[in-house]
């Protein structure tokens, strides 16, 4: 847990945050087009595209094998539970960023870093409240992305077929395992590495390692190589969970006064 000076450092983070227009609306935009967008593409051409046209036969192929029903409905729901999370967890990675990226470089582009070090916090304090400040925002941004998506895509599909769809249980790993996993590796990497950077690009250009890995999982989904079960997603959260407690904890011990001042 963190004190209450900590958490002035984390409330005047947040209010940074709100009050630098170019990040918030950065912040803004991005959930936005992963979570209402995109999705509603998604929905709108398996719902409204004629099952008879080719596209649709051949997207149906390399779908597994579903129950009898409606077609657009049967891919709807498919690509909602095991295409869609692909694409959910570009939000934590791209918010995490744009949060992290600029936490040690807002200070110094402020010039506010040196009041840092007369504070009554170590060194590791004010890592870990620059950490935790991120944390809080690219989380509590991710789950209000996930509660906006699911009432958008659920009302399409309900105006356009009269039904609903079904969650899967990856849903729960991702939201309890895999996002707050990803954030957390995804600040700690970029918190650490804001501190040697003198812009935001710079700072951000260290997140690129980690989209990666998820645009290629997209390309297997879509392309169907593969579709990635719930309990592989189960195993990848507790080890990505783990790897970023250890992660946290390692960042936090090496993190020093020279770092910053470099």
């Amino acid at each position: 847990m963190i004190n209450s000076k900590q958490k002035a450092i984390v409330k005047k983070d947040v209010q940074g945050i709100i009050a630098n227009k170019r990040y918030f609306y950065m912040l803004l935009l991005l959930p936005l087009l992963f979570s209402v967008i995109l999705p509603s593409v998604f929905v709108l051409i398996a719902l409204l595209t004629p099952t008879s046209s080719n596209d649709f036969q051949k997207l149906l192929t390399i779908l597994p094998n579903q129950s009898q029903g409606d077609l657009g409905v049967v891919i709807v729901q498919t690509i909602f539970n095991s295409v869609l999370p692909m694409f959910f967890l570009m939000i934590p990675i791209m918010t995490a960023t744009v949060m992290a990226a600029s936490s040690f470089v807002g200070e110094k582009e402020k010039n506010t870093l040196e009041t840092l070090f007369y504070s009554p916090l170590s060194v590791k304090q004010i890592f870990q409240a620059k950490v935790y400040s991120s944390f809080v925002v690219s989380f509590g941004i991710t789950l209000a992305s996930f509660v906006i998506m699911l009432v958008v895509v659920q009302l399409e599909v309900f105006l356009l077929r009269s039904t609903l769809l079904s969650l899967s249980i990856s849903w729960a790993y991702i939201l309890l395992l895999l996002v707050p996993a990803i954030t957390l590796v995804s600040i700690t990497l970029i918190v650490k590495g804001s501190a040697k950077s003198q812009t935001m690009e710079e700072a951000q250009q260290r997140s690129g390692f980690l989209i990666m890995p998820l645009v290629l999982f997209m390309v297997g989904q879509f392309t169907g190589l593969f579709l990635i079960s719930s309990w592989a997603l189960l195993i990848a959260g507790v080890v990505l969970f783990g790897v970023a407690i250890a992660l946290l904890q390692g960042s936090m011990q090496s993190f020093t006064y020279e770092m910053l001042l470099k």
